[in-house]
Parts: structure tokens; C-alpha cells; sequence
């Protein structure tokens, strides 16, 4: 018997968290469900990277466009970033549509630069049922909210990874109530970040550290966290912050840590392949981001054993961190909140480390959610009411 096809569609130009949620929900497909077969599409080599992981996940990988092309394309900016995306769109079109046509899966479910499925959706009629991953609190601006309103009363269901964002998609009217569902990213591969949590680094065990990572954008406002930063070394002069990731504002925040006279006490790693063994051997995970939906450093920082610390932006950390009973909150952008929230923690630390430990335990429990198995019977749930 022919099993039945699932493709994934995930273009992107920079390594972010949201293509390993899609190599993840693929994995759990072809690991938990016999019936089904997983399928990325990986039309300019963006998935190139993650092959020896796809293929040791019995995941097949659409190959067309050569990896070559994708990396002359611009990648940072705003204005950089959308000539690229309309390069995707022009070159993806046709070739996409050939494929769903040839194909014919049972499911395409979209993550990233969603604008040219939805287009296909709006203007044909596929067997394909079209699924729309909502992977942060959207953003709309005139032509997205015109897509949606002309292309989602075609799609078969919408799904997304709070219920806050849920709320708030059902609060726009732009999609039948019925067809939108909670489905929490598979961020929690356990047999992957147990290896990487507990692999033995050469480290230096007197080092004490605050521990940071994600992209080097605005979103993740590492500035706040710097100036913050520059508080606590007056209180704890042997601890350090190391931040790990990449992105355009590097040479800025390098500039902001010389002019605080920081160079020894702040550090940027640049990309790491293995975060978690940093989360787990770190005094607290500290996010400073302006929104996250849900975030999925956090998870797997929850998950590395690390103490949180974030900000309560929208939508995720305060679902994750239960309103505080599974970590630290302090106000989003607010650098008075910042620096008490981080004095409450280093006192709960030297005073009463309960308070830190039943902490990581209700946050460890909630994030049973984000497990692989946990996010297949949720999507086969949601596949069986479309």
C-alpha cells in the first residue's frame, strides 16, 4: 500500500529555529505514523545543512535549485531580505505549482514566505489540502491581510503555537473559528540535546555564566540584556555573560560593550552547534526579546536543566514559564525590571536555591507539550478533523 505524502515548505535565507521545528515535525511523522511519508521541500539548498540529520530521520528531501544560487542571496536588511524573497517567489512559482499538480499529496503545510502557496491556493484548485503553520504573532500589513482575506477560506486548517495566538487569529475574521488549532512545536528531539547536553566540553569549571543565544536582531534585544549587564558585574565581579549566535547587529552591540568597558566580562561565541551543554552548565538562561512565539531557546534551555529568565513579551514566554511558576519574568524592554528580577534570582540562588530548583521542575513539566511524540498526536489529531 502507497503511503499517503506530506510536504513541508520552509524557505528561508538565515539558520533559524523554525526550519528545525519543520525538520522535527517531518521526523515525527515518519517515526510515530506508518501511514504517512515526510517530504521537505529544499528548493535552494536552505536544508543542505541539516541533511545527515533529515536522512538519519527518514525524511526525503525535494531537491531543485542547485545550493550555489541560494547563497549569493541577500540576506540581511529589511530591504535586502525582501528582494530575496520576491527572487523565491518569481523562481518558486511555477515549479511549486508543477509539483503539487504531479505529486498531489495529501498535505502541504507552509511555515515561511507563506505569500506564494497562498497565492497558488487562491488562484487553483489542488487535491492537496493547504495547511497553514503560524510560527509568531503575524505581522499585517496591507498585503498580507488582502492575501489572507482572499486565499483562507480555501485552506483546510491553521495551526499555531499558543493559544494567545490562536485568540488572536480567531479575533481577526478572516478564517472559519473551526479550522484553527493549537499545535505546539516539536522543539524537544530528546534523544539529540540529551547527547548535546551531556557531551563532555573542555570547560573551565570556575567559570561562572550567564548564558544568551539567538539571533543578533533587534527581536532578541540583546542591548537591554548588555545594559543590564553592566549592573550586576558591579555585584558579582567573577561572573561573565556569553552570547551565542549571528546577525547584522554584532558590530553594534560590540561597540555598546567597549563604550560600557565590558571587553572581559561579555563575550560573543558567534553560531555554537551544541547550545545545550552551555544552558546546562550556565547560572540562568536569560532572553531579553521583544516578542517570541512561542520560544524555542527557551524550551530547550527548560530542557538543558538551565534556570530561565525572560522577558513577558508576547506570546510564549509566559505560557512556557507559567506566569513565573516555572522560571523568572520581568517587563518586556524595561531595564528597571530587568535588573530586580535578576537580583530576585541571584538572592534565590545564595539563599533559598528551593525556590530556583521548584522552578525547573514545573518548568520541566511543562514542556512535556514540546516533545516529538506530544506534537505527532497532536497533528494527527488535526489531520483527522480536516
Amino acid at each position: 500500500m502507497k503511503k499517503k505524502e506530506i510536504f513541508y515548505w520552509s524557505p528561508s535565507l538565515v539558520n533559524i529555529a523554525t526550519n528545525q521545528a519543520v525538520i522535527r515535525s517531518a521526523k515525527s511523522i515518519a517515526k510515530y505514523e506508518s501511514n504517512f511519508s515526510s517530504h521537505v521541500i529544499n528548493f535552494f539548498g536552505e536544508f543542505q545543512k541539516y541533511e545527515k540529520y533529515i536522512v538519519e530521520s527518514n525524511i526525503q528531501l525535494i531537491n531543485f535549485f542547485k545550493k550555489k544560487y541560494f547563497k549569493y542571496f541577500p540576506r540581511h536588511g529589511f530591504l535586502k531580505s525582501r528582494i530575496s524573497f520576491i527572487l523565491i517567489f518569481i523562481l518558486a512559482l511555477y515549479p511549486l505549482y508543477k509539483l503539487l499538480k504531479k505529486r498531489k499529496p495529501e498535505y502541504l503545510i507552509i511555515h515561511l514566505i507563506t505569500s506564494l502557496p497562498l497565492t497558488l491556493l487562491m488562484l487553483f484548485n489542488f487535491e492537496t489540502k493547504f495547511i497553514l503553520r503560524i510560527s509568531g504573532l503575524p505581522k499585517l500589513g496591507f498585503f498580507r491581510k488582502l492575501l489572507w482575506k482572499l486565499s483562507l477560506n480555501k485552506i483546510a486548517a491553521i495551526t499555531c503555537p499558543t493559544e494567545a495566538t490562536k485568540d488572536y487569529l480567531i479575533s481577526l475574521k478572516f478564517v472559519d473559528n473551526n479550522k484553527v488549532f493549537v499545535l505546539p512545536d516539536p522543539i524537544v528531539d530528546i534523544e539529540k540535546i540529551t547527547k548535546l547536553r551531556d557531551t563532555n566540553i573542555k570547560f573551565s569549571k570556575e567559570t561562572k555564566f550567564i548564558f544568551a543565544a539567538g539571533r543578533l536582531t533587534k527581536q532578541k534585544n540583546f542591548s537591554l540584556m548588555i545594559n543590564a549587564f553592566k549592573n550586576i558585574v558591579k555585584q558579582h565581579h567573577d561572573i561573565k555573560l556569553f552570547i551565542a549566535g549571528e546577525g547584522e547587529q554584532l558590530k553594534s552591540l560590540n561597540n555598546q560593550v567597549k563604550s560600557l568597558n565590558l571587553e572581559d566580562k561579555i563575550f560573543f561565541l558567534g553560531f555554537q552547534s551544541n547550545i545545550f551543554y552551555l544552558m546546562k552548565k550556565s547560572l540562568c538562561f536569560i532572553s531579553t526579546s521583544l516578542w517570541e512565539d512561542p520560544g524555542f531557546v527557551l524550551i530547550e534551555a527548560i530542557y538543558s536543566r538551565a534556570t530561565v529568565i525572560s522577558s513577558d513579551c508576547q506570546n510564549g514566554p509566559k505560557e512556557i514559564l507559567m506566569n513565573g511558576k516555572g522560571g523568572y519574568l520581568f517587563k518586556s524592554q524595561d531595564l528597571k525590571s530587568l535588573n530586580e528580577t535578576l537580583n530576585k534570582f541571584f538572592y534565590d540562588l545564595k539563599n533559598n536555591n528551593k525556590e530556583v530548583l521548584l522552578k525547573k521542575i514545573n518548568a520541566l513539566k511543562n514542556i512535556k507539550k514540546y516533545s516529538l511524540f506530544s506534537h505527532y498526536l497532536n497533528l494527527k489529531k488535526i489531520l483527522e478533523k480536516i
